[in-house]
């Protein structure tokens, strides 16, 4: 049965963009104003910021405001929301790995004797 969850659905939408997953890794490192988040990055502070709507509608980042400054962090949450639902995925292809193996195992057939080499006919000259 398939797991239709939409802040998962929204957590995956936001981190398939190179240029979000670009600023939540530099959110990893701190908290950072909007104006340094679109410093590497060659777009408008205006697409920035819409970038930042969608990491903030995932869960993904919070921003405040100070004066005029937006200032951005990493809200882990979201990530560990994402890190929960890749772990359940690998367990369970670890599972049917085991499963596998185990089958393999109790039916494995022993590989056939190496026959006795024979010897080459000689063709008439």
């Amino acid at each position: 049965m398939l797991n239709h969850s939409p802040q998962l659905d929204r957590i995956f939408h936001a981190l398939a963009d190179p240029s979000r997953r670009a600023m939540i890794e530099r959110l990893g490192a701190g908290a950072a104003s909007v104006s340094e988040l679109a410093q590497p990055l060659a777009m408008s502070l205006a697409a920035v910021v819409q970038h930042l709507q969608v990491l903030e509608g995932s869960g993904l980042v919070r921003s405040s405001k100070t004066g005029r400054v937006r200032t951005c962090e990493l809200d882990r949450d979201g990530l560990s929301a994402a890190e929960r639902w890749i772990g359940q995925r690998r367990e369970a292809g670890e599972r049917q790995l085991d499963r596998l193996g185990a089958y393999l195992a109790a039916h494995a057939v022993a590989p056939p004797a190496d026959p006795k080499p024979h010897p080459r006919k000689r063709r008439p000259a």
